[in-house]
């Protein structure tokens, strides 16, 4: 009989191994055979464990796959593979390491091996000097805690582990703390360790001495979170709800064409644009700053550790970026940390617009004024000099209006009124920038502005009320409420309707007119579109909103009919007294801020600087690069025809043609000359009238 059909089962252990898993009890003796094999194999390993055994490699790949059928005889192979890894991980041959890890993950994922034995194991193992062996622990840990957790969440596994990781980080390893704070961050993004504990074991990494650990930790923290879930949602809502521009323009395109309709209309979408920024879903991108347990503490931390660090400058400047946003978002006391940013808000500081923008985050109400007046007074100075260049001028601008939106107090009429001089600076930026600042105090305080910057009055400028220092405003109400009707009106409204509805009903006893429905006395006035009249003072329109939000529940319909109210008042002027007209605001429409800023709203130069002529000829140049050249193009219908003889006197020299087309130079007439054109001249004319 031939090798190729000669039962070759001791020796092809695939082959065994897939006709063990039909029938384990069949191939039992074969089965003890390999078992007796591994073992000796084993022993002979544990003498050499540096040398490579494709054998034993082999035996132990070939009994992970078989371990379930039975259970009884290989009970002691996971404990044997783990001590083995233990003891000899660092002089294990890397093939061998990584042949007796993916034993263990067959285990595993066959549930003979709990998990927290094997991902301590593994994480153990991240101290190996091998970065392909790093790689797939690190892949297998993720997956393997999300399957984990998939169902619901396994809080015991959880906690083992986090308490276990949070000694990892303190590991003597660099590689192994690193990479245990990665896969730590990665459970994070993917939702699948989420929580407070997370956070707060990544909050101890940002106080690590390695400079590799510390700024892994500030970049999760700094970081943001892609939960873009209901963006589209909020867009079609936003469509359905008020005036479009849409219709806007429609209507614009089909009325008569006036200039006061054309304001009103640009206006309009002004308001229609900034209403549909306030009504997005406002998205937490770094919600993990949010589950720090003390953020006060941390920020005290952090800021000491900035001022005794010894890193480079750009990790100051991350420091520095975590330090804002935590007193930013949580409103946190840290008064030494504007003095320090001030020692560097300079214009030849190297990313000084980045400074400016830690500064503007730091800011919110309950900061004292005079701190935040003393770090504006150091950007004016430093900043919104004209011995400075028109983009600097406009940075500092900028900077002022974030630090002041977040602060108002800190701002005083005397140096608002000077800053609102630059809205007529030749600098189209600078002028830019002034003006929003001006926007931004005739929607906070208008009242510190000169009275000319104040702009139109509007229904909703009259009811601006500046809060004072520690103010918490927490209305009782839907604000605009009182354009609807209240109970007692809704019922009167139905009575009528329904009324209205019997008498066309009945064809003998009415003829289908309409009939006088006698009112309280005490109904508050209509408008001619049946809304509450404008004359209502602040006192009143707001004891009514209050009594209609209370009395019952308002439908999505009379929402939207609150918003169109509103963005209505902030669009018409207030009845005041007339006097001169003043010009339309044409500021700068101020975006919604979120928590975080955005440094372009620091750097916003809007428009370009002129270019010289050095730049402007690399420009005209670059734009022929890969253009035919020009020439005259050729009219003749045959291209083949012969020029004609126009054509080839251009070509011919002056001198050749100057006698036959008669050209004479520039030359004065002599005075017999002009006598005798005069005398023709006198002829023609007297033979025409005749």
């Amino acid at each position: 009989m031939s090798d190729r059909n000669r039962n070759q089962l001791p020796n092809n252990l695939p082959q065994l191994q897939n006709l063990i898993k039909r029938d384990p009890e069949s191939y039992k003796e074969e089965f003890y055979q390999q078992h007796r094999h591994y073992k000796s194999n084993l022993q002979i390993f544990h003498l050499k464990p540096s040398q490579h055994s494709k054998t034993l490699q082999e035996l132990v790949m070939f009994l992970c796959q078989i371990a379930h059928c039975y259970p009884d005889e290989l009970n002691s192979l996971p404990q044997e593979l783990t001590e083995l890894l233990q003891k000899q991980s660092t002089v294990l041959d890397p093939d061998m390491r990584m042949a007796f890890c993916k034993g263990l993950i067959l285990l595993r994922n066959k549930n003979l091996i709990t998990p927290n034995s094997l991902l301590e194991l593994f994480f153990e193992l991240l101290r190996c000097q091998d970065k392909l062996l790093r790689k797939t622990l690190n892949n297998y840990i993720v997956q393997d805690i999300r399957s984990i957790n998939a169902k619901h969440k396994n809080n015991k596994v959880n906690t083992s582990l986090q308490n276990f990781i949070y000694t990892m980080l303190r590991d003597s390893n660099v590689t192994a703390a690193k990479t245990s704070l990665d896969i730590m961050m990665e459970l994070y993004r993917r939702n699948i360790w989420k929580d407070e504990k997370t956070v707060n074991v990544i909050v101890t990494a940002c106080f690590s001495k390695v400079t590799k650990i510390l700024v892994a930790a500030l970049k999760f923290f700094l970081g943001s979170d892609d939960d873009g879930g209901d963006g589209k949602e909020s867009d079609s809502e936003s469509e359905d709800e008020g005036p479009s521009a849409k219709q806007l323009l429609l209507a614009q395109r089909v009325n008569k064409k006036t200039r006061k309709r054309q304001k009103q209309t640009s206006r309009a979408l002004k308001v229609i644009n900034k209403h549909k920024k306030k009504k997005k879903v406002e998205s937490f991108n770094f919600s993990a700053i949010h589950l720090v347990h003390d953020p006060q503490s941390f920020a005290e931390r952090l800021f000491k550790q900035l001022e005794g660090s010894n890193e480079r400058f750009e990790v100051k400047l991350m420091l520095m970026n975590l330090i804002s946003r935590l007193v930013g978002i949580h409103q946190l006391f840290l008064f030494n940390f504007y003095p320090f940013l001030q020692r560097f808000i300079q214009p030849h500081q190297k990313e000084v617009t980045k400074l400016l923008l830690y500064s503007a985050q730091a800011s919110h109400e309950l900061v004292p004024p005079d701190i935040i007046q003393s770090l504006i007074m150091t950007l004016v100075n430093n900043f919104v000099t004209e011995r400075n260049s028109s983009e600097v001028m406009a940075v500092g601008l900028n900077a002022v209006r974030e630090v002041c939106a977040r602060c108002p107090l800190a701002m005083n009429s005397d140096l608002l009124i000077d800053l609102a001089q630059y809205k007529n600076y030749k600098n189209k930026s600078v002028m830019s920038a002034a003006r929003s600042l001006i926007g931004l105090f005739r929607n906070v305080n208008p009242e510190l502005l000169h009275r000319k910057d104040r702009g139109k009055p509007t229904e909703h400028s009259l009811d601006i009320q500046p809060k004072e220092y520690g103010e918490l405003v927490a209305p009782d109400f839907i604000p605009g409420a009182e354009v609807l009707k209240n109970a007692a009106e809704l019922k009167e409204a139905q009575i009528e309707e329904v009324g209205w509805e019997s008498c066309s009903d009945s064809g003998d006893d009415s003829d289908g007119s309409w009939h006088d429905v006698v009112h309280s006395d005490d109904e508050v006035p209509k408008n001619k579109e049946g809304g509450v009249e404008d004359g209502l003072t602040a006192a009143e329109r707001q004891a009514r909103a209050s009594e209609i939000s209370s009395s019952r529940l308002l439908t999505q319909d009379e929402f939207k009919e609150i918003r169109v109210k509103q963005m209505q008042r902030e669009m018409e002027g207030a009845k005041v007294k007339k006097g001169k007209k003043r010009k339309l605001n044409t500021s700068i429409e101020e975006e919604e801020r979120g928590e975080i800023l955005s440094l372009d709203r620091i750097e916003a130069i809007k428009y370009r600087p002129r270019h010289d002529k050095e730049s402007r000829l690399t420009t005209v140049m670059g734009g022929r690069e890969g253009r035919e050249k020009y020439t005259k193009q050729k009219r003749r219908q045959n291209p083949n025809s012969s020029t004609s003889n126009k054509e080839k006197e251009k070509k011919k020299p002056f001198m050749m043609v100057k006698q036959k087309r008669n050209i004479k130079g520039k030359q004065k007439r002599s005075f017999r000359e002009k006598q005798i054109a005069l005398r023709d001249s006198l002829i023609k004319r007297m033979k025409n009238s005749k």
